[in-house]
């Protein structure tokens, strides 16, 4: 039986983000395939284990090398010599391009596999402060990393057309297969037809405190909020810092264990994201809820459907504004039927078995 060497990025002790959101479900689809028994999970990262000062010191030093935080020659020759005993090596982050390169110059005989969740440079230049004195590191380290995965890897997999076209463009590669986000069914029951949404309706907006997420909800309390009659309630890990931003009546839900009670409840889903790179998750599982779903371009990028059916696409502050005020003035059902139907016929897990099982080869 086919063995595989799985490189993730952290083991977590709480609550998955959206990035290991997707992880997973790579982790959860290629255990299907080849069977859990047949795959070792190498985490760059333990939450459990506490940093000391000059842990931080020396990731910086070997950051300046490539080896993006966590990752250490050492522990690079380490997965080296482990991946002797797989036919497979499955990278789940790009960022992690420099275990590519040294598998390669190794002799490794099996096949590496890459998984683009963005392209590197452009998601980290939309998440780090312009001011932020370590940006340039950063995004160098990230686009170092992006090249080594693409000039190494046996194949390699992006989550869209956007991010294959520029992968492209900057590392002259072409993307072996392109496979969406997708998630394993969470909706427990379809709430009845006849159950619309409120007035004014429950707009969540939902995702962690980071700079895409907290610059887009910000510009849609400040330009838009005033000027709608919404309920607005914020849910996402560390979400809390936003608080002293933000006035008293947004209700704020920072760190909740459990975010299905949050959809279900909500009638909209707001997505005023304007930076980025891959697909949104959290669009991903709106759609599995069957959410009325008020968004931009980016918080759509990837996703085949039709805007007006899931519910509305906005891309400035009227836009917003003429969306909602249509959605107070006129309930609609809180369930949306096609959302769901979209999810069911192309993001639910399921959908993108065959395409695991291309990669593999099997």
């Amino acid at each position: 039986m086919n063995k595989l060497l799985f490189i993730r990025y952290k083991k977590t002790t709480g609550i998955l983000e959206g990035g290991e959101q997707a992880s997973q479900k790579n982790y959860d689809l290629l255990a299907t395939l080849l069977g859990k028994e047949n795959i070792t999970t190498y985490y760059i990262h333990d939450e459990a284990k506490k940093k000391k000062p000059i842990d931080y010191l020396r990731g910086i030093f070997y950051f300046l090398r490539n080896y993006y935080f966590g990752l250490t020659p050492s522990r690079v020759e380490e997965i080296v010599l482990l991946a002797d005993a797989y036919e497979y090596v499955f990278i789940d982050r790009s960022v992690f391009g420099i275990v590519a390169k040294k598998l390669k110059e190794h002799g490794f005989k099996g096949q590496i596999i890459s998984f683009f969740h963005n392209v590197e440079e452009i998601y980290f230049s939309a998440k780090i402060s312009r001011f932020a004195p370590w940006r340039r590191l950063v995004l160098h380290c990230a686009d170092a990393n992006d090249r080594y995965t693409a000039t190494f890897s046996d194949k390699i997999i992006a989550l869209n057309s956007r991010d294959a076209q520029e992968i492209e463009h900057r590392y002259n590669r072409q993307v072996d297969m392109l496979i969406p986000i997708t998630f394993k069914d969470r909706l427990k029951e379809i709430p009845p037809k006849e159950k619309l949404t409120s007035t004014p309706p429950l707009c969540l907006f939902i995702g962690s405190y980071f700079a895409a997420n907290t610059e887009g909800i910000l510009w849609f309390i400040k330009e838009v909020y005033p000027s709608v009659s919404i309920r607005l309630k914020i849910v996402g890990k560390g979400m809390d810092k936003l608080r002293k931003k933000v006035s008293q009546e947004i209700e704020i839900i920072s760190d909740a264990p459990d975010i299905n009670f949050y959809f279900e409840e909500a009638d909209i889903i707001l997505l005023p994201i304007f930076k980025g790179s891959g697909m949104k998750v959290k669009t991903c599982e709106s759609l599995m809820f069957g959410k009325n779903i008020v968004g931009t371009t980016e918080a759509f990028e990837g996703y085949e459907l039709e805007y007006n059916k899931v519910g509305a696409l906005c891309n400035t502050k009227q836009d917003f504004i003429h969306a909602l005020k249509d959605f107070s003035e006129n309930p609609r059902p809180k369930f949306n039927a096609y959302s769901r139907q979209v999810y069911l016929e192309k993001y639910a897990e399921v959908t993108v078995i065959d395409k695991f099982k291309t990669v593999l080869g099997l």
